[in-house]
């Protein structure tokens, strides 16, 4: 068996996640049915991802991993890959991947940005690609809000129920707000050695009621303390959230 190492664009808006889930449209489930037509297999083969993202949420650089039953050149994989895939999904890097590689299990980071829309009303061309928030924000207080997430913590109050995980401390590396005036849109962006069920979606909901003033500059460093779901509040949308880059020690964190 070789094994390959491959990097995923996707929009979300039409799959119910990344995991295989049955009779739902997921991003393994169409991964898997291509290879399997390009191996002429009667068995599945399993396609390994970097972790899951829920329904709606896209990806530039979602990384997975299969064994295939034959050799082929990495070229070869990712353009019969892109000839069977929808048009919801592309390949954008393939590889021949040591025997040993894991693409959850080998990772030392991620990064995911969530774009937020601020027109008073949503944008129906970008209703899929943005979470919206309609009221006053002060972005001078976001970014001064945001830092408190660098560093590590134990991020309980900013985990979803319904995780498997029991440890919830994790180390963000950087975390930062930026507009773009362009689209109209806020653009945050996080870098962490791992994100806990729903947890950037929530992460982005304290800052957003820090803008607005519904909650003190430096609540989550309270937020920490209580470890306490219920107090963080606010899911922003999964229609806003990308994971744009998976890390295997490749890089600096500025990448």
């Amino acid at each position: 068996m070789v094994r390959y190492k491959v990097t995923l664009a996707y929009d979300g808006t039409q799959f119910a996640g990344f995991q295989l889930q049955l009779k739902q449209r997921t991003v393994q489930g169409v991964i898997e049915k291509a290879i399997k037509t390009i191996a002429k297999s009667p068995t599945r083969l399993v396609v390994n991802g970097s972790g899951r993202t829920d329904a709606g949420v896209h990806a530039y650089g979602q990384v997975v991993h299969f064994d295939f039953p034959f050799m082929m050149p990495a070229t070869a994989m990712l353009k019969a890959l892109n000839s069977l895939l929808p048009l919801d999904v592309v390949v954008k890097d393939c590889q021949i991947a040591t025997a040993d590689f894991h693409a959850r299990y080998d990772t030392t980071g991620k990064r995911y940005v969530y774009r937020v829309s601020r027109g008073y009303y949503t944008n129906p061309f970008r209703r899929f690609y943005t979470g919206h928030w309609k009221y006053a924000l002060d972005v001078s207080k976001m970014e001064a809000a945001i830092g408190d997430y660098i560093g590590t913590h134990d991020f309980s109050s900013f985990a979803a129920s319904g995780g498997s995980i029991q440890n919830k401390v994790r180390t963000i590396f950087a975390a930062s707000v930026s507009e773009d005036p362009h689209n109209g849109e806020l653009v945050f962006e996080f870098y962490g050695d791992g994100f806990l069920y729903n947890m950037v979606r929530i992460m982005v909901g304290v800052v957003l009621e820090i803008g607005n003033g519904r909650r003190p500059l430096h609540d989550i460093l309270r937020l920490y303390e209580v470890k306490d779901r219920t107090q963080a509040r606010y899911t922003a949308p999964a229609s806003g959230l990308y994971l744009k880059k998976v890390y295997y020690g490749d890089g600096p964190a500025d990448q």
